[in-house]
């Protein structure tokens, strides 16, 4: 006999089975992979909707926020640890990533895809990787300043003729904290705290973001400013008044700052095995010839590979010899520093 009442409950049932079992298939076979990124968007997201092509993988990506680069999604992954929810970090700098490691977030692995990579951008412990980098560089506005007039060092933030003309990014977070901390083990805490106290006195800027800092020397609020190749690259490129300088190339000098992109699994991520895949596909050459090749101007670390053909720079400048281990033991030490002194 049909029961119209009966069927109802039996529809209903079927179609609660039905989700029950869809939401039950492991998350390994429904091809996807959580990736936190804090290279800019505009850049890491092309990359990372080629994997999707070319694999069928979804990659579900979180970025951070321009004003608090790498800082937000580096205390997020602390936060997640007892129930990790990312699979792979693509972080724009290594020093957080030996925080990160130090922690014990991160899986050790060796990728077939670093054996062109070289042995000094590689984690001893094998937890994080390094590919395609950027510099740190000062801009200027060749509205207001003489190419023959432009910063030539770092250091020259603090130069009284560019009283109430500089700027830089908040020194607490993304490259900036990072170049600090690389400071101060160039000059030592006591040379640092003089650096940080002359440009206070010299009324530098200080701004939201290295974007922020791009903007502000093109609308000539500063004349001068400090940034990375990636932002100064974009205002060029767009016709903005902007000029480049690699920063501390004379002889002798500490050399500019280069912060290459690091890649890592999660511990305990919850799609391994996808995980892995885009992480051997971020450390291919094609990534790193993509990201030189696009407007992000990166610096491959693989020999062989095509360099980006920066506007206003004939070559790669020369770079400053620094431990990014040691740079992650510093930032602490300098981040109270910096409170103390240039945000107080």
């Amino acid at each position: 006999m049909n029961c119209p009442a009966l069927s109802s409950v039996a529809a209903a049932a079927a179609i609660l089975f039905s989700v029950v079992a869809a939401t039950a298939v492991p998350a390994e076979s429904r091809q996807e992979v959580v990736c936190y990124v804090t290279h800019d968007r505009p850049f890491s997201e092309p990359v990372l909707q080629r994997f999707e092509r070319e694999t069928g993988t979804a990659v579900r990506s979180v970025y951070d926020t321009e004003a608090s680069k790498t800082v937000g999604l580096v205390n997020r992954l602390i936060a997640e640890k007892a129930r990790p929810l990312c699979d792979v970090f693509w972080n724009n700098e290594p020093a957080r990533m030996v925080m990160l490691a130090q922690k014990g977030l991160l899986e050790e692995w060796q990728p077939t895809a670093a054996n062109g990579i070289p042995p000094t951008f590689r984690d001893p412990t094998h937890r994080f990787y390094c590919f395609g980098a950027r510099v740190r560089v000062l801009i200027y506005n060749p509205k207001l300043v003489k190419p023959d007039q432009a910063p030539k060092s770092v250091l020259e933030l603090a130069h009284p003729r560019w009283k109430g003309k500089a700027c830089i990014a908040n020194p607490l977070f993304g490259s900036t904290s990072t170049h600090v901390a690389a400071l101060a083990l160039r000059l030592g805490d006591v040379r640092l705290r003089g650096f940080l106290e002359a440009m206070v006195s010299n009324q530098v800027q200080i701004v939201a973001s290295n974007s922020v800092v791009r903007d502000v020397v093109a609308a000539g609020t500063a004349s001068i400013g400090l940034t990375d190749t990636d932002d100064a690259l974009g205002a060029i490129r767009s016709d903005k008044d902007v000029a480049m300088v690699a920063p501390d190339q004379e002889a002798g000098g500490m050399g500019a700052l280069m912060l290459p992109n690091t890649v890592a699994l999660m511990a305990g991520g919850p799609h391994p095995q996808a995980a892995r895949r885009l992480a051997e596909f971020l450390l291919s050459a094609s990534v790193e010839q993509e990201l030189a090749a696009g407007e992000a101007g990166q610096i491959p670390l693989r020999m062989g590979l095509a360099p980006p053909k920066w506007l206003g720079l004939e070559r790669p400048p020369r770079a400053m010899e620094i431990d990014f281990n040691a740079v992650a033991g510093k930032i602490p030490v300098t981040a109270a520093m910096i409170k103390e002194v240039l945000l107080r």
